[in-house]
């Protein structure tokens, strides 16, 4: 089976990642390809939506078709061709995230380079509450079909921005008051003794070089995360998740008055 994708359109593969993406209605589907033998309670839901929707669904396809379009063994069955997500800037994104919470919080991402920790990032943010993530157009991890499958589908439901600048961009958020935390191993302020009632932007460095220069200069509070075991550090997407529960610990436990 020869992959006909056209300019604007994208691939999902994955239960999930398709299952997520017909549930949102953010995207516009070209076609869903189902391997021959495929079957479940997923699938069935699939079908019944894209059905529902009058998408076109393509049975009966081989693993190695689904392979060749989807560029990956890990398919599990299920190949979406798809719209692109509609990318929107970051006045735009801003505006959003008031008019759903006075307090917003939004997550920057400077430089993470692997897709399976920006989809398990993503995957958390989304879970945890928080209302977008941020992050650079070069030299980073892109929103992939990888990216959307580590996300299982939270991709489809959280505002995500590709920025030029991240410095400017924290200028940008400062402006419209936020304030900006970042996450830096050896900080001398506790990430639990801080008070995240406020607009909110955190800030997560890159696997191996952390945040850059700039960056860390732009931040109003710098703050660890504490640890006791022999090993120094934490994977990133560990270190989002510990942080993004923080947040909504805090604010469940304690409510803004």
């Amino acid at each position: 089976m020869e992959d006909k994708r056209l300019k604007g359109e994208s691939i999902l593969y994955g239960i999930n990642s398709v299952l997520e993406a017909l549930r949102s209605g953010e995207r516009n589907f070209i076609k869903i390809v189902i391997a021959a033998g495929t079957r479940g309670k997923s699938i069935h839901e699939i079908e019944s939506l894209a059905r529902s929707k009058n998408i076109t669904i393509e049975r009966g396809s081989s693993n190695s078709d689904l392979k060749n379009i989807s560029g990956t063994e890990k398919h599990q069955g299920v190949v979406a061709v798809v719209s692109q997500r509609k990318e929107i800037s970051l006045h735009e994104l801003i505006e959003q995230l008031y008019e759903r919470d006075s307090k917003p919080v939004v997550a920057i991402l400077d430089g993470i380079e692997d897709p399976g920790n920006l989809g398990a990032i993503i995957r958390s943010a989304e879970a945890l509450g928080i209302g977008g993530i941020i992050i650079p157009k070069d030299r980073a991890a892109g929103l992939t079909p990888v990216v959307a499958k580590r996300s299982a589908g939270a991709v489809e439901y959280i505002p995500i921005i590709r920025v030029t600048n991240i410095s400017d961009s924290i200028g940008e958020l400062k402006k419209r008051g936020f304030w900006v935390v970042g996450v830096e191993l050896g900080a001398e302020k506790n990430c639990f003794s801080f008070s995240y009632n406020d607009p909110i932007a955190v800030v997560f460095g890159g696997e191996s070089r952390g945040m850059r220069r700039l960056t860390k200069e732009k931040c109003d509070y710098l703050v660890s995360i504490p640890m006791k075991g022999k090993v120094s550090s934490l994977n990133v997407s560990a270190a989002c998740s510990i942080i993004f529960y923080e947040i909504l610990r805090q604010r469940l436990l304690m409510p803004p008055p």
